[in-house]
């Protein structure tokens, strides 16, 4: 039965060429996306620690973490809460550097602990009008001490080159906290967020819940889940994700049914022959399963080669491969397998329900 599905799949291969075709595109958008919302969801790992704080302060009603605002005024009371050591403010700056879109610039102030644990590489100290950038930054921008910035339009000097560990971080600058403030378009008094550090003897979870009831309109993040729930573009990603896998889904079984109908359709003197010398309508079924899975898989198979491909273009199209890295893994491709698999399942439904009615008295008188 093998080599009679491959040979039927083989006799119509424009018809098989361009319904596998669907199925490949389906298949790719679904291992590109998938990949890039594993990347985003290890990326967001790297945002709940910024600064190496055990978690971050944000404001609640923010549509992303990056564009949280909260008042400076906040940090004694952050401070003064039970459990809490030390809070450091952090003023981030997205889309700033033209020639790495990606790269997020980091304001700090130069006596915080987010400051102090960056690992100079060479250069200098952190000055108004300086720059501190990451090691994989100036990798890419092919930047020394020495050298000059472009942030928001406006010129730093680059004082020196760190490395911190993180790639958020390491991918982006760091510049003090007012010329943050002033390149986001923040008064002296307006920050991103808190990065906060607890005492051994405290729980994240009591810290978070201490802190949030005493002060209303923050959102506490301390888990990459956390960070994914409160970002919207993560947020929309993964809803996408969804809806591609289900228009997938929706469009190939339809293609698949059409090209296996229109098979039988073609072929009903072939099949009542078969019939005829004895072959039962599970034998059929099984006949045009067998092919409808075959399409699929054959469309499958190619998904995941573009979807690869795919993946790693994915993060520089959107803006997002300064600090996000697509993670492709074996669960991602198994989903897309299973995909590929439902598809020929699911479109061989009808067309082998027709099969099985088919009488070969009928269909020789057909044809």
């Amino acid at each position: 039965m093998l080599g009679l599905i491959a040979a039927n799949v083989r006799r119509r291969r424009a018809r098989t060429g361009l319904t596998a075709a669907g199925i490949a595109v389906g298949a790719a958008a679904v291992v590109a996306l998938l990949a890039l919302s594993a990347g985003l969801d290890q990326t967001a790992g790297d945002l709940v620690h910024l600064g190496s704080g055990d978690f971050g302060v944000f404001q609640s009603d923010a549509s992303d973490p990056t564009s949280s605002v909260l008042p400076l005024s906040l940090l004694p009371r952050i401070r003064s809460r039970p459990g809490i050591v030390d809070a450091t403010p952090l003023q981030l700056v997205v889309d700033a550097v033209p020639r790495a879109p990606g790269a997020i610039v980091f304001g700090v102030e130069q006596a915080g602990f987010a400051a102090r644990r960056l690992v100079p590489l060479s250069g200098g100290v952190l000055s108004a009008g300086h720059a501190l950038v990451g090691d994989l930054l100036a990798r890419q921008l092919d930047l020394h001490a020495g050298g000059r910035l472009r942030v928001a339009g406006r010129p730093f000097s680059v004082s020196g080159v760190y490395h911190s560990g993180v790639k958020y971080e390491d991918s982006g600058a760091v510049t003090t906290l007012r010329d943050a403030q002033t390149l986001a378009g923040r008064t002296p008094d307006e920050v991103t967020t808190f990065a906060v550090r607890i005492g051994p003897g405290t729980t994240v979870a009591k810290a978070k819940q201490e802190l949030t009831g005493a002060i209303p309109g923050l959102t506490v993040i301390s888990s990459p889940g956390e960070a994914v729930r409160a970002g919207t573009n993560t947020l929309l990603i993964s809803k996408a994700v969804l809806l591609i896998v289900v228009l997938a889904l929706i469009i190939g079984v339809l293609a698949v049914a059409n090209t296996m109908l229109a098979a039988v359709l073609e072929r009903r003197r072939e099949l009542a022959v078969l019939t005829t010398i004895g072959w039962s309508p599970r034998q059929l079924a099984t006949l045009v399963l067998g092919e409808a899975l075959a399409v699929s898989m054959l469309g499958t198979g190619a998904g995941l080669l573009l979807g690869l491909a795919a993946s790693k273009l994915l993060p520089g199209v959107l803006g997002l491969g300064g600090f996000v890295s697509p993670v492709l893994t074996a669960w991602g491709l198994g989903r897309a397998v299973l995909i590929g698999v439902a598809i020929g399942t699911l479109g061989a439904i009808y067309p082998t329900w027709r099969v099985t009615r088919m009488r070969s008295t009928v269909a020789l008188a057909l044809t």
